[in-house]
């Protein structure tokens, strides 16, 4: 996953770098990177990290919502403030409010949790396509799992039945096995709950085996990355997203164009999550200049904060859940790795 953590760093530093350029608070911001590589045990070493420099007030990420969870035990005891622009587990959020959550409520987040785009993608599978039978297979993980689950439900809800279900975990290097599985149920369809390496895996063996059925995932398998693993087999694959890309709104212009004036490596194009690092920058701060660089002080003025930002107004639920969170349809498209909204 180290592109899109990359992309995310990089959105990071930029807002960092202009909110010092101008002048916003009365002392400099600097930005301090750390690698939890994807792993939920190493996110909780990085944590440890982490807490232990008293000159770090507030923490961007984790990406994985496996790594969140695990890193934010940690935050919770400082307390340090975590938003998130890209960990979707319905649980990482409720978890801070059950009686056994040992610390403060630090964690936030600006993407919809997977109950929404679980049930969205499934819904659309029912009643857009008129799908009757889906195939349903997840990577075991906390965001695989929990997506794939809701999506299960709804679909079954909604009157369609799930007619094989699988693993293809994370690191799975030929997924043809688990594919066979699945094609014994003679789905019309096949939902993937994980990210883009096992989702792009995954179309590869689609195409050879000829298995016709279509092919549906969350936003941890829509990245241009996608094709890098699959190639031209992702083209036409659904892909759900929280909001709409970063394109669709008017007040995008600015950072789109000072992200790539900033960062013009062949690499360094604009991520899907990009922007809402950006954005949680600037939710950063914009309570440093109320708060100042206080751990506690920073976590009581997010809760209550409103951002206006690229997407519009933002604000934060008693569970440190993004308010009026929607889910937007894309498809992959292979000729020139982008994603277009289904309308």
């Amino acid at each position: 996953m180290a592109s899109e953590g990359q992309g995310l760093r990089r959105a990071v530093i930029l807002a960092v770098e202009q909110a010092n350029a101008r002048g916003r608070l009365p002392f400099r911001v600097q930005v301090a990177a750390f690698d939890d590589r994807a792993d939920p045990v190493e996110a909780y070493n990085v944590a440890h990290l982490i807490v232990d420099d008293p000159r770090i007030v507030a923490v961007i990420g984790h990406y994985d919502s496996d790594c969140s969870a695990s890193a934010a035990q940690v935050y919770a005891q400082t307390p340090l403030v975590m938003i998130s622009p890209a960990s979707t587990s319905t649980d990482l959020t409720r978890a801070q409010l059950r009686p056994g959550w040992r610390g403060a409520r630090v964690i936030f987040r600006l993407v919809p949790t997977d109950d929404v785009q679980g049930a969205f993608a499934a819904r659309f599978m029912r009643s857009r396509l008129g799908k009757r039978r889906m195939a349903v297979a997840h990577d075991g993980t906390l965001y695989g799992r929990g997506l794939a689950d809701i999506f299960r439900k709804t679909f079954v809800s909604l009157g369609g039945k799930v007619a094989a279900e699988a693993i293809v975990p994370v690191g799975t290097r030929d997924p043809r096995a688990a594919l066979k599985r699945l094609r014994a149920g003679r789905p019309e369809g096949l939902f993937f709950g994980g990210r883009y390496p096992e989702a792009g895996l995954i179309l590869r063996a689609m195409r050879q085996e000829r298995y016709p059925a279509v092919f549906c995932s969350g936003d941890g398998a829509r990245t241009p990355a996608l094709f890098d693993v699959a190639g031209s087999a992702a083209d036409g694959a659904y892909l759900s997203m929280g909001g709409l890309p970063v394109e669709s709104f008017s007040a995008s212009g600015p950072f789109l164009a000072d992200y790539r004036a900033r960062w013009t490596g062949k690499s360094e194009g604009v991520r899907p999550f990009d922007h809402l690092g950006y954005e949680a920058a600037h939710i950063v701060i914009e309570a440093l200049a109320r708060a100042g660089p206080d751990r506690a002080g920073l976590v009581a003025a997010i809760q209550g904060s409103r951002h206006e930002g690229i997407s519009g107004a933002i604000a934060f639920d008693e569970k440190g859940d993004i308010r009026d969170a929607n889910v937007t349809m894309t498809r992959a498209r292979a000729k020139d790795r982008s994603f277009p909204v289904v309308r």
